[in-house]
């Protein structure tokens, strides 16, 4: 008689043959049907990336072409001056503060007299910053113009979205209530390109008193500050030496001159700012936060790689079994801990840590210390490298694992020793998933939102490369951080919303390539020990 558990499997063979299909089709079914699974949600996240961003292109050229059009390209052209001339400024700056520490630190004076000692120079530098107050005056006279034209343009744009919508709703006799008007640039910009002979005079001023007043500058109280003071003198002549170009720039400006539609991409992605909500002009250059992420995870994976490696190569080949049964756990159970809670640990503990270390006067040598702020890409890499141990540490084992056991019997039957076997046969020929390990560990990095979010400092701009490897604790942004700190803000449908979405493209395609490398590393690998 047969037992309940062979009636209930008989019942169900019967039930699918039924059906047309075997217990093996069944099983083929439903174990094939996770990768169809895969595959359909793979599309749709590609499918609503790209309907959300796929109007960002437009939108952005539209951008452009009124940045353009309103003149606020040919005012940005003049800005430049004014904005080199500030750098100068804070170099000028820089050097005051050096030599107030030279004083007061190398010669012992009082803060009151090494004050009146810099009564010289604090007027040389204040001479220096009057003289770029007519050019001053001059960009922020265009300015207004170019804003006023801007913001007519944009009113009636309101009104055709107004008119648009009224017209949606069957309200023809309100839509036609509302009157739209054709902004004429060519009359609006008339009077801003009508400052191009007194522009020319001011930069004649401008350089003129430049040179007087770098003729009358005093001298330094070190050979090194004096130094200094040579390396700005010829940073300025190098600053008026720009004078005529910007002319020819500004006089060769034309606001009818098109915006090619390839512009739109390639201000994304090789902008060097991301500005958004500006009464100036919104900027959406990814360069910022894709230097950010790639900078954090570099960190990360300088600490997490060594880590991961060599406690996949120690679990595996030399620890005993009673400390593998301790590590592992330990170190898997790393990847439980949420991502946000490793961030409040960043900013209540390790970014404190890190500052107060740095500000040790014994450690004053290396490069960035002491840090300024605590948030930055240390802090951030530091928490990312315990996030990226466990996948690296899993996998890299994985790969010693997949090593014949004939590669470690034959050369220790030649007389080779378990070190000599582990450095030149193990870890060579499982090198291949190694550096799978890294990579999948790189593409888990990159992705990760929280701790970047909360401890990598979240400020948009490229980092300041001069400084070595003191960049490092320069705070930066990230893709990801980005998105998860600005969505909320946005307006659906608007240009900073697709903006938003094409980030995140970026990021999943990156994320997609890391992948996909790493898992053609690691089938090659796999054909290789086969």
């Amino acid at each position: 008689m047969d037992s309940p558990p062979t009636k209930t499997f008989e019942v169900k063979r019967r039930r699918l043959k039924f059906l047309g299909l075997t217990v093996d089709d069944a099983i083929k079914f439903f174990f094939g049907g996770n990768a169809v699974v895969s595959v359909v949600v793979l599309g749709l996240i590609t499918y609503f990336l790209f309907r959300e961003g796929a109007g960002f292109l437009g939108q952005n050229h539209q951008n452009l072409l009124i940045y353009r059009r309103a003149g606020l390209e040919f005012v940005d052209l003049i800005r430049a001056e004014e904005t080199a001339h500030t750098a100068l400024d804070r170099y000028l700056s820089d050097l005051r503060q050096r030599q107030y520490d030279y004083l007061v630190r190398q010669q012992g004076k009082p803060p009151a007299e090494a004050n009146a000692a810099l009564v010289a120079y604090d007027e040389f530098a204040g001479r220096f910053d009057d003289a770029g107050g007519p050019m001053r005056t001059l960009v922020s006279d265009l300015s207004e113009l170019a804003s006023g034209v801007k913001t007519k343009y944009m009113v009636l744009e309101d009104k055709g979205v107004e008119r648009s919508q009224l017209l949606a709703e069957g309200r023809t006799g309100d839509a036609r209530a509302v009157k739209i008007e054709e902004v004429d640039f060519a009359a609006e910009l008339k009077p801003m390109l009508a400052v191009l002979p007194d522009f020319r005079d001011a930069n004649a001023r401008f350089a003129k008193d430049l040179e007087a007043v770098l003729a009358a500058a005093p001298s330094m109280p070190s050979p090194e500050l004096q130094v200094r003071l040579e390396r700005f003198k010829r940073l300025t002549h190098v600053f008026i030496g720009t004078f005529p170009e910007i002319e020819r720039e500004a006089e060769a400006w034309d606001y009818r001159r098109p915006v090619p539609w390839w512009e739109a991409f390639t201000s994304f992605m090789f902008g060097r700012e991301w500005i958004t909500a500006s009464f100036w002009q919104d900027w959406y250059g990814v360069i910022p936060l894709l230097v950010g992420s790639c900078m954090v995870s570099f960190v990360a994976l300088v600490i997490a790689v060594p880590l991961g490696v060599g406690a996949a190569i120690y679990v595996n080949q030399i620890a005993t079994p009673a400390e593998q049964r301790f590590i592992k756990p330990c170190i898997e159970f790393i990847s439980a801990f949420p991502s946000v809670v490793l961030g409040f640990f960043g900013i209540a503990v390790l970014g404190e840590a890190l500052r107060w270390v740095s500000h040790l006067g014994w450690l004053s040598w290396m490069p960035g210390f002491p840090m300024s702020e605590r948030l930055n890409i240390l802090t951030a890499g530091c928490l990312l490298a315990l996030i990226a141990v466990p996948t690296i540490f899993t996998l890299a084992e994985d790969a010693l694992n997949n090593v014949p056991r004939a590669f470690n019997e034959a050369s220790l039957a030649l007389g080779a020793t378990h070190l000599q076997t582990l450095a030149k046969i193990i870890v060579p020929a499982s090198l291949s998933g190694i550096i799978s390990a890294i990579l999948l560990g790189f593409g888990r990095v990159i992705g990760e939102t929280m701790v970047v979010l909360l401890c990598a400092g979240n400020r948009i701009a490229i980092p300041d490369f001069t400084s070595g490897l003191g960049v490092f604790t320069q705070p930066v942004h990230t893709m990801t951080g980005l998105i998860a700190q600005e969505m909320g803000e946005v307006v659906r449908g608007g240009i900073h919303y697709r903006a938003l979405f094409m980030v995140g493209m970026l990021l999943f395609f990156l994320s997609l390539l890391i992948n996909y490398v790493a898992q053609g590393i690691l089938r090659r690998y796999r054909i290789s020990i086969g």
